[in-house]
């Protein structure tokens, strides 16, 4: 019995940056990607959340591994093996796509407060300064505490998915048994889909939150479970993201393009209180997007270029990596204030940039995790490497197509 207890103090002391990474991958940009592929197909697209689940935990283990191994970031690894101009390139195209992203959750966190009866202009300024705050006057535990508190939230998703009452039968035949349409839209939401579910900043924040921690390799086995319990939840929070659009809103016909236009549209159908936790936890999914994309960025730029970095540093330690995140919440937030402001243009940017980067950042991480210096006995399993190698190959596949969906078709 104490052995079972030593254990289970064993993984709350690693629990974290597995869970909060894949948390809040559910951004705002998730949550419109799953709120839209619900509304217009029903539950057609739910089949793409299996295997992108098993995908995103051989991803995310593999980078939780080598940041135990290692004790460094994964863009400190690349620089270090790949070279500076390598990384310098990718840091920058990391940086443009993570400022649409950053001001697409900004976006969401107005759209959400608009709904719920306050202006953007007062809550943006709010909702910016507050992040801003936890992270440069706060240390990693406290940040990290707020994180998992605000992940609690995600759950709101799963009792408005409930209320909706589906016909469960055809939500689980849909989940297994994949129906495939020819139409162009779906296509493209199943791009989304997975698009949206493995990302390039969550390989370096993860990498990194684990490196700042300090979990050791005695620590691998409970970080690895950190890891898998993270990447099953989020995708547990979209499959009923898209359940409560899909049994709510695809019936009546009612096209979406945002998930703020979701949370609103439930209500005649759903009735206030299910509108009500849609809209909530999409505020709460924006900021968290906005403390942790700005965050990764910080992290992997500074890592890259040889500066301090971390939350536990203050602007004196480490200056790059506070002004960093300072900069792109300041940018971001004036970004969303502007009237007019080309916002959709800017997050479909970014989601180009993000397909473009993603292949070369889990090309390099494959490339490192196999590395038998680096790694010595932890190196990938060969069934890991298949998955890998997989899902490089059809993530190069769904963005070729991505682009020319968006510049040809």
């Amino acid at each position: 019995m104490k052995r079972y207890f030593i254990k289970i103090g064993l993984f709350f002391s690693v629990f974290g940056p597995g869970i909060i990474t894949a948390n809040i991958d559910n951004d705002a940009s998730g949550i419109t990607t799953y709120s839209v592929a619900g509304a217009r197909f029903g539950y057609a697209l739910l089949w793409t959340l299996l295997p992108t689940t098993v995908s995103l935990i051989v991803v995310q283990e593999m980078i939780a591994r080598m940041g135990v191994v290692t004790g460094k970031g994964l863009s400190d690894l690349i620089r270090e093996n790949f070279g500076v101009k390598v990384t310098f390139y990718m840091m920058l195209g990391l940086f443009v796509a993570n400022l649409g992203t950053t001001t697409a959750n900004l976006a969401g966190w107005a759209a959400s407060m608009e709904i719920l009866g306050f202006s953007k202009y007062m809550m943006v300024p709010v909702g910016s300064i507050a992040i801003w705050l936890l992270v440069t006057k706060g240390t990693y535990r406290t940040v990290e505490r707020v994180l998992l508190l605000a992940c609690i939230i995600y759950i709101g998703y799963a009792v408005s998915g409930i209320m909706a009452k589906p016909d469960w039968s055809l939500v689980f035949k849909r989940l297994v048994v994949p129906e495939i349409k020819t139409d162009p839209e779906y296509i493209m939401l199943t791009i989304a889909i997975i698009g949206t579910t493995i990302t390039p900043w969550m390989q370096f924040y993860l990498q990194s939150s684990i490196a700042e921690k300090g979990i050791k390799k005695k620590d691998y086995g409970a970080s690895r479970l950190d890891v898998v319990l993270g990447c099953s939840l989020t995708n547990i929070i979209s499959f009923f993201i898209i359940v409560t659009c899909a049994t709510v809103l695809f019936p009546a016909g009612i096209r979406i393009n945002e998930a703020s236009e979701a949370a609103m549209a439930l209500e005649p159908f759903a009735g206030g209180f299910s509108s009500l936790i849609f809209a909530v936890s999409l505020a709460n999914a924006s900021l968290l997007g906005a403390i942790i994309v700005p965050l990764a960025t910080a992290y992997y730029t500074c890592e890259a270029m040889g500066w301090e970095a971390g939350v536990n540093k203050t602007f004196k330690e480490a200056p790059q990596f506070m002004w960093i995140y300072t900069s792109i919440i300041i940018i971001a937030s004036l970004l969303v204030l502007i009237p007019g402001a080309p916002l959709v243009t800017l997050m479909v940017m970014s989601s180009v940039v993000n397909g473009l980067i993603l292949p070369f950042v889990l090309f390099y991480a494959l490339k490192l995790a196999n590395n038998k210096k680096i790694m010595g006995d932890y190196t990938n399993s060969r069934l890991f490497n298949i998955i890998a190698w997989a899902t490089i190959s059809v993530i190069v596949i769904l963005t070729v197509l991505m682009l020319l969906f968006i510049f040809v078709l």
